[in-house]
Parts: C-alpha cells; structure tokens; sequence
C-alpha cells in the first residue's frame, strides 16, 4: 500500500442477473475479492466487502422476451441463485444487494440529476438504429449483424464475440433487429454523454502518474486509451427497463447500465451503512479496491472515475483495480451463450463439500497475468495430489500421532533442536512472502506460499521421524509433536484466506484455535494441555467416474452447439446432367466388414451388389462406426469408380457417407430395402 488507511472498501464486479455465476467469474473476481478481504479481517483492519447484481441491461429484456416472462421475473431468479451460490461458496460479503433496490434507484437518479443540473452532460441528437416493425429503437444487443473487422456473421450491437472488437451497433454490416428480424432504418434520438475528454488530462495525471504500481494489463489498457484519446460516452439509452432519466422530455429512456451499474456500489453500502456511507466512499483514509475481469477496465478505470471526478464532493477514487484476464474451460472459451462453462450452483450440487477445492483449484490456476486453463483433470490432481496427499495427510498424521502417545493432548516443548528451529525460520520466511504477495494481490504465488506451510510440515515430520525416536527418546517426541502442532495452527490461518470451510474445520480439531494473522509462523499458539478433536479428514479422493460424468457433459454440450452452429457448405459450381449420369450409384449390401491392418480410419467392406462375385470397397470411417454396426446393412456406393489400391487392398468403389455438423460422418442408405445392385436415378 502507498499509505497506511483507516479503512478498506472492496468493490466485486456486479454480475448480470440473465444467468448464474460460472468458474470464469469466480477466478476473475468473486474469490480473489473474498481472498483479500478475508486476509484483512484476519489482520484485524476495518473492511467491508460489497457486492450485488446487476439487474439492468439489453441481456435481460432479451431473456425475459425469450422466455415469454417480465424481465423483473428474471432478475428476481438469478439474483436468489447467484446471492445463495455465493453464500455457499463463502464469498464473505458484507452485503448483497440488487439494482432494482428503491434506494438504488435513488441514489443513481440523484447522481445523474446532479450531473445534469451541475452542466456536466453533452446533449445530442444522432441517428440511431430503429425497427420499424417493433416500433422502438434497437439497444446495442437488440442488433446483429456483420463485423467489419473480422466479417463474423453474427456480431452484436456493442461487441464481437469472435474478435472482441467493440463497437457501435451502427458499425454492423447488413444489420438486422433481434426483436422482429427486420431491417432497422435509421432515425434521430436525443441522449445525454459524458464527456470523457473534458476528464483526460485528470484521469492521464491519475493513472499514468499517480498508479505505476497497477498490474501490467490494467495499467497498459487505461494507457492505450488514454492515448487514443477519449471521447464522449452516451449515458442513457432507448429502453422501458431500468432507471429511468430524471428529466423532463426524457420518456421511454433509462440511463445505460454501465453508467447505472457502478452506482451500485455506492447505494449497496448506503444500504448497508446508511448513516455513515460516506466514511466508505468519502473520507481520505479510506482505501477503495475494484475487483473486476479484463473486459470491465475501462469502465472503472476510465468512465466511472470520470463519473465521480463530475460529481465532486469528495468522492474517493480508487486506490487499485486489480483485474484479472480470462478462464478459459478445456481450451475453449466459456461462453454462457454457448453453455460452455461450469456453473457455480451446479458444481456445488456435484461436488457437496467440495467448495474449499474449487476455490483452491481457481487461485492456483488464476488468469492473473495471462490467460489461463481449467481442466477438470487438472482439478482431480491437485485435490488427490496436493489438498489430499500434502495438507490433509500432514494434519491428519499430527492428529493420529498425538492421539496415540499423549490421549490427544498436546504435550508441552522441551528445549528445541536445530530441525526445530529451522522450521520455525522457514515459517517465519513464509509468513512474510505470504503477507507481501496478498497485499500486491498476487493471490496465485500466496497459495503457494500457503501450501509451503504443509510442504513445511511434511518434511519437518519425515526427517524428525517420532515413530522411531519413541522407542529411544520419548521426551523428544512431546518437542516434535508440539512444533507439528503449532505448524498444523499456521496452516489453518494462511489457509484461511483460500479455504474457509477446511480452516474452520482444522481449527476446531485444533481445540477451538482462534483464527489471528498475528499467531502465523508462531512457536506458541497451541498451548501445551490442548485437547485435539479426533482425527478427521480434512479432504478426500475425487475418482475417476466423478470427473468422466463433467468431461461427458463438456463432450455433449460441445456436440450440440457444433450442430446449433451448423451451416451447409457453399454449393459446388453447376454440373450438366450428362456429367452426373456418369456416375453409376447403386445400392449394395454390407456382407463383411473388418479393420484394416495398421490404418486407424480405414475399414474394408466386402459388398453384395446384386454380381456373383460381389465387391471389395475400403472407406474412411472407422473412426465413426464399429466393423458390427455396418454388417447386414444397405449402403450406397459409386458402382464405377476407378479401382485403386488402398494399403494393399483393391477397393472397387466408393461407400457414400455426409459429414454431419458435429463432424461425423453419417454412412447414406435408402430409405427402404432395395435389391443389392438397384441404381439410384
């Protein structure tokens, strides 16, 4: 930190209500959040954790029409699945609210109001897009169309999903509205913009000057903007849901959600604090932090600062952003259009006490710098190799021990020996890269750092070995199993940042340890006389069966969308009906069919085709059928093709196959039987 502050206010990302919470959102924001504010609780130092949905949005009317329902019928679904999926998950927040609140349609119609009285808005009219046969104007994801810049045939109003690009819905090519399928026409429309420019060189001194210390991406992104130059944003938008515009001549517009949504923040800790809000967000000595993914950056980095730099009135800017990159799922981007992710309430109902592992598997494998993976192999190796092999069997092994030479009470220090001390130096080395890497929010290297505590003990335990020294020297077993009880209290504190549910649990076996940052790395938490609950275990094995059953659901959600996506390739170039009556296409028989030797695509038919002597075909389907699928089946085949040698196999035709979109191959036959040898005409 750049100052010692009296306070900390964290802010999470608010995420949209037209759906749940996925492991992408999590990795980005939801657990490093609760990782920091959990670390300064744990310090003792005063913070509040703020969190809510985000119930505005073309997204939502989009779902809500979909559904045939009211948009307020979505939101009220997704925000009780997403608050309870947090809640079981231990995402600590303070508060978890909603911007459909009274008091946060308040509080964003006061600030926009202010801003307006205050002359701080630019009025314009401009041609918008609009469907004439719905009779309103199309919001940015009411419009698809063609990106021009990847030429993606299905590009939203605002962004392009293939290509990222943002832009305007007027930038699409061949644009159509997604409400009616009609062509939009263009037509004027008054809105209100902020002028960003007016607030570039503040925001250029704030950032580029005052916040060096800001992560790479998040710092590169502000500048890289900055130096395009910024240029007015519209604030309001053509819709009936959300916050309407407090101004006169304003009807049928709502302020646009990335002006509204940040508000949140603000009326969730009035919310919460409603007589001193203003300590939080006004006062000098409080310390405001952002957590948000990459594609929210410029938003609070750039917009809402703006916003509150317009505003006035003390308002705080934030001291950090600390945004992550993206997850991606098995090597493919989630994508909740798509269904590609792993949804938080699902996992939980799939994986019961199993929460603390997700959120280990998630900071290990955090996007913090780059884009990075989950795999849900990768999951099942880290809990059986790491949480089971290393941590749990470490505590575990210390619990047993003390159970059978002292009744479970831990005895007391004799005079400590070099192992010993070594231990306690290296503990004292852990706890202050731990510390460091959670202030700079590299929340990926301190789960190591927490984990080295365990790795630590492991060691610590094989080389003093009681085991055998009980039989020689059973005064210097107590010391040994005293200092594996104190490392046993640090593993539950820098644990718990990461892993609540197992700290919780490791504490209480640890005979109701009071969880304190200060006690980390110390040779005297556990007091000798401390009873042990019975040994328990802290994680178990995740099998193979439980990760085939999520690998075989990826596997089928990916075979339906490549059929969802589906389109025909372009049709071959004309051919006269003498070249296609060249061909000889008859119906055969299948009387045999085997694999062929050392070729892995590659199958032999032996064809009854209405002639003595039959045929022999070689055809590239192995892959898609088994030889027992295809034997007594009627395929269709070209009677006259060239014959040519296949791996030393005469083929003597071609077996006639359509390459389905999920990319396999359908062998054709006729709809009926038909005689071996019969031509199609």
């Amino acid at each position: 930190m750049s100052k010692d502050y009296k306070r900390t206010l964290i802010t999470t990302a608010l995420p949209y209500t037209n759906g749940p919470v996925h492991i992408g959102h999590l990795a980005g924001v939801y657990v490093p959040a609760d990782i920091y504010a959990r670390y300064l609780r744990l310090c003792g130092r005063p913070v509040t954790l703020i969190g809510g949905s985000d119930e505005h949005g073309v997204p939502i009317t989009l779902k809500a029409r979909k559904e045939g329902v009211t948009p307020q019928d979505i939101v009220d679904r997704y925000h009780a699945l997403i608050k309870k999926s947090f809640e079981d998950l231990g995402i600590s927040f303070d508060i978890y609210s909603r911007t459909t609140s009274a008091i946060h349609h308040d509080t964003a119609s006061e600030f926009f109001r202010r801003l307006y009285d205050k002359g701080e808005f630019i009025e314009k009219t401009s041609e918008q897009l609009y469907d004439p046969e719905a009779g309103q104007f199309l919001a940015d994801r009411y419009v698809t169309g063609e990106c021009p810049h990847c030429h993606h045939p299905a590009a939203y109003g605002d962004q392009c999903e293939a290509c990222g690009t943002s832009l305007a819905a007027t930038d699409l090519i061949n644009p159509k509205s997604t409400i009616t399928g009609a062509v939009p026409e263009l037509r004027q429309t008054r809105h209100w913009y902020l002028p960003l420019d007016k607030w570039e060189p503040a925001l250029r001194e704030w950032i580029l000057e005052g916040h060096k210390e800001w992560k790479t991406n998040v710092y590169g992104q502000c500048k890289s903007w900055l130096d395009l130059g910024l240029q007015p944003r519209a604030v309001s938008r053509d819709l009936s849901w959300g916050v309407p515009v407090p101004v006169e001549g304003a009807e049928g517009k709502v302020l646009y959600v990335w002006f509204d949504a940040p508000i949140g923040y603000i009326s969730n800790t009035k919310e919460l604090y409603p007589d001193s809000w203003e300590t939080w967000w006004k006062d000098p000595e409080t310390r405001i932090i952002n957590f948000i993914g990459k594609d929210n950056i410029v938003f609070h980095c750039i917009v809402f600062p703006a916003m509150l730099m317009a505003y006035g009135d003390n308002f705080q800017l934030p001291d950090n952003v600390p945004a992550n990159e993206f997850l991606n799922l098995e090597g493919d981007k989630i994508s909740t259009s798509r269904n590609w992710a792993v949804w938080l309430h699902e996992y939980l109902a799939d994986f019961p006490g199993k929460q603390d592992v997700l959120r280990y598997v998630l900071t290990a494998n955090a996007p913090e710098t780059k884009d990075n993976d989950f795999t849900w192999r990768d999951f099942q190796a880290r809990n059986n190799n790491e949480l089971v092999a290393i941590l749990g069997n470490f505590v575990n092994r210390v619990v047993v021990l003390t159970h059978k030479y002292y009744d479970g009470v831990v005895p007391a220090a004799g005079e400590y020996e070099a192992i010993d001390r070594e231990a306690f130096a290296e503990m004292a080395q852990l706890r202050t890269s731990l510390t460091d890497n959670l202030e700079t929010f590299h929340f990926r290297e301190a789960l190591k750092d927490a984990m080295s505590f365990a790795r630590l003990g492991n060691k610590y335990l094989q080389d003093a070995e009681p085991w055998k020294v009980i039989k020689t020297d059973p005064e210097r077993v107590k010391t040994i199993i005293n200092v594996c009880a104190q490392i046993c209290a640090s593993i539950a504190v820098a644990m718990e940042p990461f892993m609540p549910f197992m700290s919780k649990k490791l504490a209480a076996i640890l005979g109701n340890l009071t969880l304190d940052w200060n006690i980390l790395g110390s040779d005297s938490v556990i007091a000798a006389g401390t009873v042990l609950g019975q040994p328990e275990l802290l994680f178990e094995k995740i099998d193979d069966a439980a990760i085939q059953a999520q690998t075989d659901r990826l596997e089928a959600i990916k075979k339906q969308n490549a059929l969802a996506a589906f389109k025909p390739e372009e049709v071959a170039p004309e051919v006269k009906i003498d070249d296609f009556a060249k061909l000889d296409i008859r119906v055969g028989t299948v009387l045999e069919c085997t694999a062929v030797p050392k070729a892995k695509k590659l199958l032999q038919f032996v064809i009854d085709d209405g002639t003595p002597a039959h045929r022999t075909i070689v055809s590239g389907i192995a892959e898609h059928y088994s030889p027992e699928e295809l034997v007594g089946r009627q395929v269709l085949f070209i009677a006259n093709l060239a014959p040519a040698k296949i791996r030393g196999v005469l083929s003597q035709g071609m077996i006639l196959s359509a390459l389905n979109a999920d990319g396999r191959l359908i062998v054709a036959a006729p709809s009926a039987p038909c005689s071996p040898g019969a031509q199609v005409k």
